[in-house]
């Protein structure tokens, strides 16, 4: 009787076929097979390659990072003049002055107010100019550069020329009196209602350029397709702006958000060109770059410059860990694919 198609005959599997060696074993996937047969040097291979290619940036960043921060910690336990081994041992006592100052924690909440006022300043006028200048205009590319302009120019110069433009006697006075708005005078540096103002109008002005910039590079990844579509469902220019464009440039909001933050912490040049050690201060406009400066390197006490190196350090680091934690945390899954099914 023959056997008809679809069946099979029991005596079609052969002895050699049971043991493994024919046609109809089972045989392993071929990533598992080549998974099993790799090499274990392979695996130390890449850990060398690995090694060699971080190897440089890693020791760059202990030396001139991780040590630094360490030496800092060790020495703001003494009183330390600078020069020679430190020997006065004062324990936590340089710690205990820096939170019990009255100028460190006005210095403190300066920071925090730059902070916030920098984002809300900063972060909507710089997307309407880059979301002006993602469009075709004229001039677009000469608009670009001018933007960017003061972001390059150095804080000296920026600093410097700010100073004098904005002295009682200076041209915006002397301007506005000319225009016949003399009212308006005011001393811009000094005056401790004002001189805060004029600090994040200089700040506005000098890094705005670099928030276009970076959010003109987020444009840059949006396709054109989806703001054609919108318009084709009959969404107008700003609903389009505001359903699409602004959602998809979200990651690159969050990563300026965050640089502009960490900058805000640590500002020191433009304070300390503009005001000096003493006058910024009394006029309001101190921070805890130019408090450390101040009562640790000026004042001869490098040990209370250090513990303040170290609270400025544990701040910033604070931020920066909860801001990755609770905002940056679905752009940095977003971009981890190993391990994920």
């Amino acid at each position: 009787m023959s056997v008809s198609q679809g069946e099979t005959s029991p005596s079609t599997t052969t002895p050699e076929d049971r043991a493994g060696g024919g046609a109809g074993a089972v045989q392993p996937p071929p990533a598992a097979a080549a998974r099993a047969r790799r090499p274990r040097r392979g695996r130390w291979g890449q850990r060398a390659e690995i090694a060699v290619l971080a190897g440089p940036a890693l020791v760059v960043f202990l030396t001139f990072v991780i040590v630094p921060v360490v030496m800092a910690a060790y020495y703001g336990f003494f009183k330390w003049k600078g020069f020679g081994p430190p020997t006065e041992f004062v324990g936590f006592e340089n710690y205990l002055i820096i939170f019990r100052d009255p100028e460190f924690l006005a210095a403190l909440g300066h920071n925090a107010f730059i902070v916030i006022m920098s984002l809300v300043l900063q972060g909507p006028v710089a997307v309407v100019v880059a979301l002006m200048l993602n469009r075709r205009i004229r001039g677009r590319s000469v608009i670009r550069v001018l933007v960017f302009v003061p972001y390059v120019v150095s804080e000296v110069i920026v600093g410097t020329g700010f100073s004098l433009m904005l002295a009682t006697t200076g041209a915006v006075n002397d301007l506005l009196e000319r225009i016949g708005l003399g009212f308006l005078t005011v001393d811009w540096l000094a005056d401790p209602d004002v001189a805060i103002w004029t600090l994040l109008l200089i700040i506005t002005w000098k890094y705005i350029g670099f928030a276009v910039i970076l959010f003109l590079a987020g444009l840059q990844g949006i396709p054109d397709e989806l703001g054609e579509a919108a318009a084709i469902d009959g969404a107008s220019y700003w609903k389009t702006q505001r359903f699409v464009t602004l959602p998809l440039l979200g990651p690159t909001v969050r990563i300026w958000a965050f640089l502009s933050i960490i900058g805000s912490l640590q500002l020191f040049d433009l304070v300390y060109i503009i005001w000096g050690q003493y006058v910024a201060s009394t006029a309001g406009t101190s921070t805890m770059a130019t408090y450390m400066v101040a009562n640790g390197r000026n004042a001869g006490n490098y040990g209370y410059g250090s513990a303040v190196a170290v609270v400025l350090f544990l701040i910033s680091l604070a931020v920066a860990l909860v801001y990755q934690r609770y905002v940056l945390r679905r752009d940095t899954e977003g971009a981890i694919t190993e391990g994920k099914k």
